[in-house]
C-alpha cells in the first residue's frame, strides 16, 4: 500500500448483500477516487470470486463473521478473526485511518469503543444518521450508541454533530437543536434541560433550542440531538411510516385500472421522490467519538450505498475531523 493515499478498512462480510455489493462498491469507490486503497476483511476466497482485481484493493483474510442475533460486546471481544475486528484493530494500528460496514449496528458500537477507542476527552459515542426531510438533510444523533445519557454526553454530541454538518455536510453554520416534548423552555425531562444549560454556555453553537417529532420531517435544525433510545424510537417510526405508506401505495394502486394509469403520470415525480429519500445516496452513519473514521453503511447496502459509506470515510480521514474537535471538561 501507498504511503500516500487514505487507507480504508472494509468489512467485506457485514450486511444483507455480503460480499458480492460491498466488493462491487469497493470497485466503485476506487474508480471514483484515485488517493484511496481499500482493504476488504473477510473470507478472502469468497472475496476473490467477486473479482476485485484492482491495484488499489487489497484483501486481509477473516475467518469470522458477527451476526447480527449475536451479543454485539461479547461477539467483538470473542470473535478476534471476525471481519469487522480485523478491520477495526487495522485503524487501532493506524494501518488504516478508517472503516466502513453493513454489519451489526451494536457490534460497530462496541467495536468503536473497545476495539478503535474513544477520543480524549468524549464520555460516550454518538451514532448519527442523516435524515431526509422537506427542507434539507438534517443530521440527528445519537440513534442508539448511547441509550440512556447525561447533560454532558447530550453536550458532546452536539459539539460532534455541529463540527460534522459544518465539515461534511458542507452546512456554513448548522444550527442545532434538542429533541423534546415541546419548544417551550419548560419542556423536557432532567437530562434535556440540564443539557440545554450546557450547551447555551457555547457561544461557537448556533443553538436554536428545542424540537418537536413532528418538525422533524419538515428539516427545522440541521443537527438534532437526542439519546440513542430516543433517537432510534424517532429513526425506526420514520422508516416505518415509509414503508407503510409505499405498501398501501402499492397495494391501492393495483385495485384499480384508472389508479395504474395515473400512477404512470406520476412516475416521473415518484421517481424524484424516491430518489430524494433514498439512504444510499446519503453514505452511512457516522460513529462520532471515537479514534477514527468509523462509518455504518445501511444493512441492506447495495454497491452505491457502500460507495456513498466510503465516500463519507475518506471526507471525514480528508476534513480532519476528529483533530478538529474541542472538548471542554464540563461537569
Amino acid at each position: 500500500m501507498s504511503g500516500k493515499n487514505i487507507v480504508i478498512a472494509l468489512d467485506a462480510m457485514g450486511g444483507d448483500n455480503a460480499p458480492s455489493e460491498i466488493c462491487a462498491g469497493a470497485l466503485k469507490a476506487v474508480e471514483k477516487y484515485n488517493d484511496i486503497e481499500i482493504v476488504l476483511t473477510g473470507d478472502k476466497e469468497k472475496i476473490k470470486s467477486c473479482g476485485v482485481d484492482n491495484p488499489r484493493i487489497h484483501i486481509e483474510h477473516a475467518s469470522e463473521i458477527i451476526d447480527p442475533d449475536e451479543h454485539p460486546a461479547n461477539a467483538i471481544r470473542k470473535k478476534k478473526n471476525s471481519s469487522l475486528r480485523i478491520a477495526m484493530e487495522m485503524v487501532r494500528r493506524g494501518d488504516a485511518q478508517g472503516c466502513v460496514s453493513a454489519g451489526s449496528t451494536g457490534a460497530i458500537v462496541a467495536g468503536g469503543v473497545l476495539v478503535v477507542g474513544r477520543l480524549p476527552g468524549v464520555d460516550r459515542p454518538a451514532l448519527g444518521v442523516p435524515i431526509p426531510s422537506i427542507e434539507k438533510v438534517s443530521l440527528m444523533l445519537d440513534v442508539g450508541a448511547t441509550v440512556r445519557c447525561t447533560p454532558k454526553n447530550l453536550l458532546q454530541f452536539a459539539l460532534m454533530g455541529e463540527l460534522y454538518s459544518r465539515k461534511i455536510m458542507n452546512v456554513a453554520n448548522p444550527e442545532i437543536k434538542l429533541l423534546s416534548n415541546g419548544t417551550e423552555e419548560i419542556k423536557g425531562d432532567d437530562t434535556v434541560l440540564g443539557a440545554r444549560e450546557l450547551i447555551e454556555q457555547y457561544e461557537k453553537i448556533n443553538f436554536g433550542g428545542y424540537i418537536e417529532g413532528n418538525e422533524v420531517v419538515w428539516g427545522h435544525a440541521d443537527v438534532i440531538v437526542c439519546d440513542g433510545f430516543n433517537g432510534n424510537i424517532a429513526l425506526k417510526l420514520g422508516e416505518g411510516i415509509m414503508q407503510g405508506l409505499k405498501s398501501l401505495l402499492t397495494d391501492e394502486v393495483k385495485k384499480s385500472f384508472m389508479a395504474k394509469a395515473g400512477m404512470v403520470l406520476m412516475a416521473p415525480v415518484v421517481k424524484k421522490l424516491w430518489k430524494r429519500f433514498n439512504y444510499e445516496q446519503y453514505g452511512g452513519s457516522p460513529l462520532l467519538g471515537v479514534n477514527g473514521a468509523v462509518i455504518k453503511a445501511h444493512g441492506r447496502s447495495k454497491s452505491p450505498a457502500i460507495l456513498s459509506a466510503v465516500s463519507v470515510a475518506r471526507n471525514f480521514i480528508y476534513e480532519k475531523v476528529n483533530d478538529q474537535l474541542e472538548i471542554r471538561n464540563e461537569g
